[in-house]
């Protein structure tokens, strides 16, 4: 049985966004202090990346650990299984295809989990950061 009436169901669900998320504005501004300049949520790719840096041909997603299935710490809702159970399984397909999309045609794909942004920050921005400075040394050659 649901804790919360239809109504605060909705309304609770209609909140979360897909973009412009606490996880995603972490991270930015860590990356924007730094001095990266860097596209987001770009619409004309495959999967709509939280970051891209299309000159090194870098794509950067941030996954939640609810939406994405994360091993550590996705639990499947107990009420209405079915769907949620379908839209998991389908989220999951969608990043795998997305990853071969894009490294089938050369890009560097970087996906980090919700709960690394929380706890890891630092870590998380410097191997972003490292990956960019990777490819700046490979272009050059």
């Amino acid at each position: 049985m649901d804790n919360l009436s239809p109504e605060d169901r909705r309304k609770n669900m209609q909140n979360i966004r897909s973009t412009g998320t606490k996880m995603e504005q972490r991270v930015l501004h860590e990356l924007w202090k730094l001095g990266l300049r860097y596209r987001k949520n770009v619409r004309n790719l495959p999967g709509k990346p939280d970051i891209a840096i299309k000159k090194y041909k870098i794509v950067v997603f941030l996954d939640s650990c609810f939406f994405h299935a994360c091993p550590q710490h996705f639990i499947m809702p107990k009420n209405n299984r079915e769907y949620w159970e379908k839209k998991i399984k389908r989220n999951i397909e969608r990043d795998y295809e997305i990853n071969q999309y894009y490294l089938n045609n050369g890009w560097t794909v970087k996906r980090f989990w919700e709960h690394e942004t929380r706890k890891e920050l630092d870590k998380v921005v410097n191997h972003i950061m490292e990956t960019i400075q990777e490819k700046k040394e490979f272009t050059k050659k």
